[in-house]
Order: C-alpha cells, then sequence, then structure tokens
C-alpha cells in the first residue's frame, strides 16, 4: 500500500487518491479528487468511483498524494460519503497483512471486512424497512421518490435508482435513508438480536401480611381452588428460591397459565417480564458474583505472570472447569485500564448463554457482532467500537476486522475449531491467527482457551514461544464423565443391538428418562441416509453439479446435495435397471431420530443439526426448550459438542464413533479426540457424575483409549512423531493450490502446467497435482497442489511471493483461459 506525504493543500492544488475497492483486483487504483474535496479527503473515508465502464463501487481512501498514475487518466471521485475516517489505519495495516499472509487481494478483505451497508455497489439491491413507521411528510424530495419507487417494485439495485433520480450522486442519500433505518441491505436481512426473556411472579406486597393472606385463601378456596392451589405453591417456592417464574409456578402447582394470569388480574400476583441468563438459576449466582477456586484462582495469577513475559498465553482446561470464570477476571482487569477487549467465539449462534452471561456481568460495556446481526446493528457496533463506547465485544471470526482503537486483550475460546478458519470465499484465513497478529499490532495480549488444544498451539507452548496454565479438575469438584466403549460388531452378532442403538446405550437413556434427565446422542451426518443404491446394479443418484451422492432427506422426502444446495426427488425405480429394490445405506441425524421414536415412542425426541436450525428462531427455540425440559432426548451433528452447558444432561451417546476416526486426513486423529472429548465434556457438568457411551466397531482404536483416559499428552506425542516424518504442519507450513475449470481435461493440463513451472522452484516440496476427496463441486472439477515448506518465516514469505509470481505468469498463458487459481495458508 503506497503512503503518500501529506501535501500543503490550497482550494486548487490537484490532489489524487488511490482507494482499495471491494474487488479482487491486484492494485490499488487512483482517482482525482474535485478540489472542493481537497479540505475534506482523508485516508480511511469511503469515497464513491466509478470502476469500468458504468458501475459505481463505494471505496476507501488509502492514500493521499498529488502524483498522477502514470499509465491512465485518472477519473474524478465522484462523492465523498463520511465526515470522519469509517476505517483505521491500524486496520489498513492490518488488511494489508492479511492479504499477503493470505495470499488474496487487499479488495477481497475489504469485502469481507466491511458490513454490506458501508459498501454500497450499483448492484446493491435495496429494500423497504417493514419494521419502521416513515414519516413521508419530513422525506426530502430525492428521499421521497426513493420510498415510492419501492412501494411499486419492492426490489430496487443502486443502478436503478441513478436511472431514477437521473444523477450519479445517490449514495449520500441512500447512506440518509439507512441511518434513518427506512431502507434495508437487502443481502443481509436477518432477525435481530433478541434476549431471553422470562415472566417472574411475585406476591403482592399486600398479602406479606398473615391476616390478608389467610383472608386471600378463604375467598379463593371457595371460588376458584386452582388459583389457591397457585398461591400455595408460591409460598412453598418462595422458602427456597428468590425468583420464581411462571413456567416453574404452573409446574409446581398444577393450575393452568390462565389461573395464574387471573391472579395477575386481581393483583395477587405481579407479574414482571425480564431479561435472563440462559443458565440454569444455580449458576446465576455463580457469575453474579463468583469466587474462584484455588486452582483458578492460581491458574489466574500464573497466566498474569505470562503475560509479563508472553503475548500468547495457552490455558489448556478440562471441559467444565470453569475457564469462563478466568475470562471474566481478565476482562475485568483489562478494562479497569481503559482498554478494549474481544472475546471471540467460534460459532456465535450456539453460544447464546455465554452472551448472556457475560452482557449480564459487564451490561452496556459489551457489543455484540456476528453474522446474524441484521446490517443496521452492524454498522451501529462499528460506530460504537470506533467511538470506543464498547469496552468488550463478543463475537465470531469476522470481529477480528472492527475498528478498534486500544485492544489490551483478545480470548480466543475453543481455540481448536476448525470455525475459525474462513472455506470460502477469500480471504481464506485463521480468526485465531489472525488475532495473535491484530494484537501484537495494538501491543495487546492473547489467551487462546480449550480442553483439547491445537497441536500448533500447544507445540508453541512447548516450546516457551506462548506461555501455558492448566486447569486439570472441573469447576465445584464435579467428576469426569465416565465413559465406556460398546462393541457394534459384538452386539450385532449376539443379536442386542435394536436398530443403531446398542443394549448398554438403549439402558442409560431409559435409566436417564426415568430419573428424569437429559441426553444427547452425536452422529456426525445431517439428513436421512447419505446413500440410496439399487440391489440390483448398484447404481447411486449423483449431483448434477459436484461429484458427490446425493444424500436423502425424510423430511422434504427429496435427495440433496450438501455442497451446492441442488435437490431432486427420490426415485422409486432405479433409472439405469428399472428395478424397484432400492434401498438406502447409512443413517444421518434424521434417522437417529426417526428411529428412537419408534423404541422409545414416550420420549420428547428433538434434532439440532444445519436443517433444523437454518434460522435464529429455530434454534432458539431448541435450546429454550432444552432448558426448560422440554426436551427428554437430543440428536445432533457436531453443533452439540459447541457451547452446550445444561445442568440435567447426564448421558451422551456416540452413535458410530467410526466416521470421525477412519478419515483421511493427517488431522483425523487430532481431529477425532477433540470431538469425543468435547461431546463427551457435556456430560453432568453440575453435579453429579455422567455418563458416555462410544459405540464403535473398533474398540481398540488409540484414539478413543486416550479419549477414555483424558490422555492428551500421549495423543499429542504419538501424532508429532508421525508429522515430523512426513514433514506436516507443526513441523512445516503447508499451501493449498486448487486449480478450477470446467472442463477435466482442461483443468488436468493447467495443474500439471502450474506444478511443473512450482517444481522449477521448489523441487520437492510440491506435490501432486491430485484429485481431492470430491474433484467437482459446482460444475468446476479440481486440482489440487500441496506445498511444504520449513517453519522458517522467511522462507515461507519468499516462497510465497515466488508462487504469485508463477501464478501471474500462469495467468497471462493461452492454457489458463477459464481457470481459477485459489491459494488457501495453513488449509484445514
Amino acid at each position: 500500500m503506497l503512503e503518500f506525504a501529506e501535501p500543503g493543500r490550497t482550494d486548487r492544488a490537484t490532489l489524487f487518491v488511490e482507494v482499495i475497492l471491494p474487488l479482487a483486483i491486484a492494485k490499488n487504483y487512483t482517482y482525482r479528487v474535485p478540489f472542493e474535496m481537497n479540505h475534506s479527503v482523508a485516508v480511511g473515508k469511503r469515497v464513491v468511483v466509478q470502476f469500468g465502464k458504468s458501475k459505481l463501487y463505494t471505496a476507501i481512501v488509502a492514500s493521499v498524494g498529488n502524483l498522477a498514475p502514470e499509465k491512465y487518466e485518472a477519473k474524478y471521485v465522484i462523492e465523498l460519503l463520511d465526515d470522519r475516517p469509517l476505517v483505521t489505519a491500524a486496520q489498513l495495516q492490518f488488511w494489508q497483512w492479511m492479504a499477503d499472509y493470505y495470499m488474496c487481494t487487499v479488495g477481497e478483505v475489504m469485502n469481507a471486512a466491511l458490513p454490506s451497508a458501508l459498501k454500497l455497489a450499483s448492484e446493491t439491491r435495496i429494500i423497504l424497512n417493514k419494521n419502521f413507521e416513515i414519516d413521508r411528510t419530513a422525506l426530502h424530495d430525492k428521499e421521497y421518490l426513493i420510498v415510492e419507487a419501492l412501494d411499486i417494485q419492492p426490489e430496487l439495485t443502486v443502478s436503478d435508482i441513478v436511472k431514477l433520480l437521473g444523477q450519479k450522486t445517490v449514495m449520500p442519500i441512500l447512506k440518509l435513508l439507512f441511518e434513518k433505518n427506512i431502507i434495508h441491505i437487502s443481502e443481509d436481512i436477518s432477525e435481530k438480536y433478541k434476549p431471553r426473556t422470562r415472566t417472574f411472579i411475585t406476591l403482592n406486597p399486600v398479602y406479606h401480611q398473615q391476616e390478608s393472606l389467610k383472608e386471600l385463601f378463604l375467598i379463593l378456596e371457595k371460588r376458584a381452588p386452582k388459583q389457591a392451589d397457585a398461591v400455595l405453591a408460591y409460598i412453598k417456592l418462595a422458602r427456597h428460591q428468590k425468583a420464581i417464574t411462571k413456567n416453574e409456578l404452573a409446574e409446581e402447582s398444577g393450575a393452568g397459565a390462565s389461573s395464574i394470569n387471573s391472579l395477575v388480574e386481581k393483583e395477587v400476583f405481579i407479574a414482571e417480564e425480564k431479561n435472563i441468563s440462559r443458565l440454569y438459576y444455580e449458576d446465576q449466582a455463580i457469575f453474579d458474583s463468583f469466587d474462584l477456586s484455588e486452582q483458578q484462582a492460581d491458574v489466574l495469577k500464573q497466566a498474569g505472570d505470562e503475560f509479563k513475559q508472553k503475548d500468547v498465553v495457552l490455558l489448556h482446561g478440562v471441559t467444565s472447569s470453569g475457564k469462563t470464570q478466568i475470562y471474566i477476571r481478565l476482562i475485568e482487569e483489562m478494562i479497569s485500564t481503559g482498554r478494549q477487549v474481544l472475546y471471540l467465539l467460534p460459532e456465535i449462534a450456539l453460544t447464546t448463554h455465554i452472551i448472556e452471561r457475560l452482557r449480564q456481568y459487564f451490561g452496556a460495556n459489551i457489543g455484540i457482532y456476528h453474522s446474524r446481526f441484521n446490517d443496521n446493528e452492524r454498522v451501529e457496533v462499528w460506530q460504537k467500537v470506533l467511538n470506543n463506547d464498547y469496552k468488550v465485544i463478543l463475537g465470531a471470526r469476522s470481529s477480528v476486522f472492527l475498528p478498534f482503537q486500544d485492544l489490551g486483550l483478545i480470548i480466543v475460546d475453543e481455540e481448536h475449531e476448525t470455525s475459525y478458519k474462513q472455506y470460502d470465499p477469500a480471504p481464506r484465513y485463521n480468526a485465531r491467527d489472525a488475532a495473535i497478529f491484530l494484537a501484537n499490532m495494538h501491543k495487546g495480549k492473547v489467551l487462546l482457551g480449550s480442553a483439547t488444544p491445537s497441536f500448533e498451539s500447544y507445540y508453541n507452548a512447548r516450546l516457551h514461544k506462548y506461555g501455558f496454565a492448566e486447569l486439570t479438575e472441573r469447576y465445584g469438584g464435579v467428576k469426569m464423565p465416565e465413559i465406556e466403549v460398546v462393541s457394534i460388531a459384538e452386539e450385532t452378532k449376539q443379536k442386542t443391538i435394536q436398530s443403531h442403538f446398542t443394549s448398554v446405550l438403549l439402558a442409560d437413556i431409559g435409566q436417564a428418562l426415568e430419573n428424569k434427565e437429559q441426553v444427547i446422542l452425536f452422529q456426525n451426518r445431517r439428513g436421512y441416509a447419505p446413500v440410496l443404491m439399487c440391489k440390483i446394479c448398484a447404481y447411486t443418484p449423483k449431483c448434477i453439479n459436484c461429484d458427490v451422492s446425493l444424500t436423502f432427506h425424510k423430511s422434504s422426502g427429496k435427495l440433496h446435495c450438501h455442497y451446492c444446495g441442488y435437490k431432486e426427488d427420490a426415485p422409486n425405480i432405479c433409472p439405469a435397471c428399472g428395478s424397484t429394490h432400492l434401498e438406502y445405506k447409512g443413517f444421518g441425524t434424521e434417522k437417529v431420530e426417526d428411529e428412537l421414536a419408534l423404541i422409545l415412542p414416550e420420549a420428547r425426541i428433538a434434532r439440532m443439526d444445519l436443517d433444523t436450525t437454518r434460522s435464529r428462531n429455530s434454534l432458539q427455540l431448541l435450546l429454550n426448550n432444552l432448558e426448560e425440559k422440554k426436551i427428554d432426548i437430543l440428536v445432533g451433528t457436531q453443533m452439540v459438542a459447541k457451547g452446550l452447558d445444561f445442568s440435567d444432561v447426564t448421558v451422551i451417546g456416540i452413535i458410530n464413533a467410526d466416521s470421525l476416526l477412519k478419515f483421511p486426513d493427517y488431522r483425523a486423529n487430532e481431529r477425532s479426540y477433540q470431538m469425543l472429548s468435547q461431546v463427551s465434556g457435556r456430560a453432568g457438568r453440575r453435579g453429579k457424575q455422567g455418563k458416555v457411551v462410544i459405540q464403535t466397531y473398533d474398540t481398540t482404536h488409540r484414539v478413543i483409549r486416550q479419549v477414555i483416559e483424558s490422555d492428551y499428552t500421549d495423543l499429542y506425542f504419538t501424532e508429532m512423531e508421525e508429522r515430523r516424518s512426513f514433514k506436516y504442519p507443526p513441523f512445516y507450513r503447508i499451501i493449498n493450490l486448487d486449480v478450477k475449470h470446467r472442463d477435466s481435461e482442461i483443468v488436468n493440463n493447467q495443474s500439471i502446467y502450474l506444478a511443473k513451472e512450482l517444481r522449477k522452484h521448489f523441487g520437492d516440496r510440491v506435490i501432486g497435482p491430485e484429485y481431492p476427496l470430491v474433484s467437482r463441486i459446482r460444475n468446476y472439477y479440481i486440482m489440487s497442489i500441496m506445498l511444504k515448506f520449513e517453519k522458517e518465516a522467511d522462507s515461507i514469505n519468499k516462497a510465497k511471493v515466488i508462487i504469485r509470481e508463477v501464478i501471474t505468469q500462469f495467468q497471462t498463458t493461452k492454457l489458463s483461459k477459464g481457470s481459477i487459481v485459489q491459494p488457501d495458508v495453513d488449509p484445514y
């Protein structure tokens, strides 16, 4: 990124700005500044520019100077959108680092970083905000015209509005309409964040006197015995707990909601709606005013001491060891110094209770930022972080892009999670690694927390590059769950298995239901059956766009592709041989739910996977129902391993561990251990010891033994020997190049040519090209080239420069026509 010296400005001086466009172009573009903008244009402000024949884009000013471009005539900036910079100098430096490190363009980083409302372009679609009452008399003429046009046609592009008003300078008008909450950006409309509410019941102080209460009972017993039961139940509950919810009162008294509502109308009860934590009330005391255990206090001190020497500390704490309480203490310490804190979570949707736990603790000081919020909210959070109004930001991976002023601490919770890695589109960054660079820029600290750390982080801690602290026992002295491994093969042989459930698992589920406890069952495949096959000719329906078999979903009655979303009706007759003997192979969460309902018809069963949690409300409803014990058994994919924290879950069933263990990837054992440990950690988190049943064909597998013994270090050392031998991370760095084309023969030739050119520079560090596991996605055939490099920073940086040059040179040849080359640095 060029940085021009600030010239002495006069009204008539000719100024030029280099801008970042939200496009994948290799260089920033230079525009001429109109004289009237000379005093107001500045680095970090947004400008509207024309790029290409006629398209308008919102760009960010990267530098201001008086050098005109040599090779082309600079067009004029059309409009300046901001009174003050929207993007800080530190952010621009961070964007540039990310583009260099992850081998993409600064425009692609900008596209990922800015909420879509801050980067309006010709093709951006605008719609009216239906939830807002518009005072049309207060609108200016041009605003009124836009609103009227949106009444007639529900969606308009920025180009449509340019034509409607007959002028190019429409962005400032749209910006004002957006700030007034009159319009939405249609590509990002979603539910607003809704805090969890409950109705709490208190007895009117009038009836605190014995005489008046006695009088009330005499009246109610004669006229409304159910209401009398409700008052009695309230008095009974009030002896043991301070807060009583309407649901608890209804359950305890056996009186319906109508009886309680009648008592509220008679002013016997007072009903009050409050925002509450997703945690159970016994946890409330822990987090309103909690004391650290002796081990937690030691670990907190140890982390503080490590931070004096190191910028990054790894906190290795077993599941339910109280890592969050340590985070809270560290956040308190940091905000007392006036600095900002970023708390990163792998999947915000599944950690609502952490959001509310911290919101309750830090109140208005905490902001939340993630893709489930609509654009208005994300822009609001962006502005508040820029103004330093929020001291704590809780967010998913995209929150590393916020305009922090003085970032003192970043907490990366569950740092091992693959959700921190962005797969598509570019930048293909890892938020954990980006957070370490970001904190370093702000001279801040990073705490990485996990019960099952990634090998890279643990390796750095063992080398003393990172500090290290460890929590070895669960909070409150709760025992780790008991783990039992059951052989599917043995039970199948003895005919004691029912459907996919062994006798051991069914007995434990039955016991839990009898004790009014809850069960979580884990199966890492969604849908009903992964494969539909003809018994006669072995025909299997495949996706028309991707090289994968289609998964049958019973809820829709269709075959789905989980890569591109293609759907088709499930056939009754084999299209290849005409046979009617079609059968479903394998099983997903839908089938587990279906068959469990036949075995345990009385149990209330729910499912948590991508299909049942597409909207925010459905996910919240699931969590609420689980918490309120309206669900006895929850069946789910890996989503159930992340962030669920419910006191009555005592049994965990892993339906088939082999699907995790038998995977062709050098990280398979590490991931299997992490997944099995994290799922197991959901059991018995308060008081009672939990039970985990692992069903598998391979009961002697090394990873299963290591999970039972919670022996992370044994896993680490055995895996490290293999990784060192075969030159894998953390000893080596990997860069993958995916070459894509719509023609399989062309992509083959292109990838062979590219690999040959790379070998001229890197020799046997280049592996491939070869077809990946899924070799065609969305009608693009894929060939992968892997490059392995020694760990030294210099060698990898030089390698990236050469790889860029080779790709650029390849793209100048006729052979590259129609191809896409996607670099992925540190692939997961």
